[in-house]
């Protein structure tokens, strides 16, 4: 390691000011500090040691997110196999055909967006923004395991151009990138983002399982008409509360699995690059939302099964954790206040229950109700702000007038 931390001494001149190679700086840049700790200090005080960076924090998300990715191959891998009757499949033979499956979809998520971010770096003379390390590995795993490449690269150069560079790159933008461009893609085209069909590679032409359905516990619990029962319609679906609780079932690559989700954000809470105030409000306002909802359900049994859908089962069906967990906990996009952030995180909750349970187009819920909430952001952390500043003035003028 300290022969190659000598050689990038000696090759940084190039990409300096003045050198040969300039305009590759951000390029030069992001490898030399993706390796090593930046050399770079403050000039004049305060100093602050932290071996921490940004790029260190978004590698920690990375770490946190290799169990949804390993999970989402595994079961792609295994939901491949048995609808086309793989025989004598194994764990490594379910590993081995889910990263045929996924890998291919994160590398064009990776090449698509990083020609984006090293073009705009380039033209900006800026770095490399960071972030993307992480955006170009969740907008794939909020992906079926079924999606073009193509329309992955035209998603997530979407999320990554409109999401974020329009407003000035990472820091400055408004929206979560990697929903931008899921939300691109579900609205541009739907044939290969949603349906039934899309959830469970199939080998054209080869042997199907005999009674092979595709449909998600969402969409049965959608489909529920009134008065009838959304459990037990999940229940002859196939799905049980433990069965989804386990995520080995169709959807998208890494959203199905709540145990790696859990591990995940343990991951994230305990290194403090995760806001637990938001993820603990995201549960707190899905279980209001749903209670309310069971409320409406008993008191009008003429309304759809679906707000009939317990709390529990609310939290472990479509994507939810994973959304409250990795997407709606985005530092950029998110309230930045911690009064804020359990605001910003209850009303993600409720309003996924009101688009789950009120919009039969769109039973998900989770993806609008972020996108929505990351603009209302900037207005939550302002009130939060302009309410403590008032406090204090109301403070100081009744301890002034006590003092006088």
């Amino acid at each position: 390691m300290k022969f190659m931390m000598n050689h990038l001494e000696k090759m940084k001149p190039l990409f300096k000011p003045g050198g040969k190679l300039e305009k590759l700086y951000p390029l030069f840049e992001a490898q030399e500090t993706f390796m090593f700790t930046p050399p770079t200090v403050t000039k004049s005080s305060p100093h602050i040691r932290d071996a921490n960076d940004m790029k260190r924090t978004m590698i920690t998300v990375i770490f946190a997110l290799i169990p949804c990715i390993l999970f989402g191959m595994y079961n792609a891998g295994r939901q491949h196999n048995i609808v086309n009757m793989v025989q004598n499949a194994t764990l490594m033979t379910h590993l081995l055909q889910g990263a045929l499956l996924v890998m291919p979809i994160i590398m064009a998520s990776y090449v698509a967006g990083g020609i984006w971010e090293v073009l705009f770096a380039v033209v900006r003379k800026h770095e490399i923004n960071e972030g993307f390390l992480v955006t170009g590995m969740l907008f794939p795993l909020t992906l079926p395991p079924t999606i073009p490449l193509w329309q992955v690269a035209v998603g997530i150069s979407f999320g990554v151009i409109i999401g974020k560079e329009v407003f000035g790159g990472t820091g400055f933008n408004v929206l979560n990138p990697a929903l931008t461009a899921r939300a691109f893609l579900f609205f541009a085209y739907p044939q290969q983002i949603s349906g039934d069909s899309v959830w469970t590679s199939v080998v054209k032409g080869g042997a199907i399982m005999d009674g092979f359905s595709g449909a998600t516990p969402l969409a049965i619990a959608a489909q529920v008409p009134s008065g009838g029962n959304v459990i037990e319609a999940l229940r002859e679906g196939g799905f049980t509360w433990m069965s989804m609780f386990g995520g080995l079932e169709g959807g998208s690559i890494g959203e199905t699995g709540v145990i790696p989700i859990l591990i995940g954000a343990a991951i994230l809470i305990i290194t403090g690059v995760g806001a637990w105030r938001i993820m603990a409000g995201g549960v707190l306002g899905l279980f209001i939302g749903s209670t309310l909802m069971n409320f409406v359900g008993n008191a009008q049994p003429e309304f759809k099964a679906f707000t009939m859908l317990p709390f529990h089962y609310h939290l472990v069906v479509g994507s939810f954790l994973f959304g409250i967990v990795f997407m709606a906990t985005d530092p950029v996009s998110a309230s930045a206040t911690n009064a804020g952030k359990w605001v910003y995180g209850s009303l993600i909750g409720l309003l996924t229950i009101v688009i789950r349970v009120t919009n039969p187009a769109y039973p998900e819920g989770v993806m609008l109700s972020i996108l929505f909430m990351n603009v209302m952001a900037p207005l939550i952390d302002h009130i939060v702000v302009s309410l403590h500043v008032k406090r204090r003035a109301s403070y100081l003028r009744r301890f002034s007038r006590a003092k006088g």
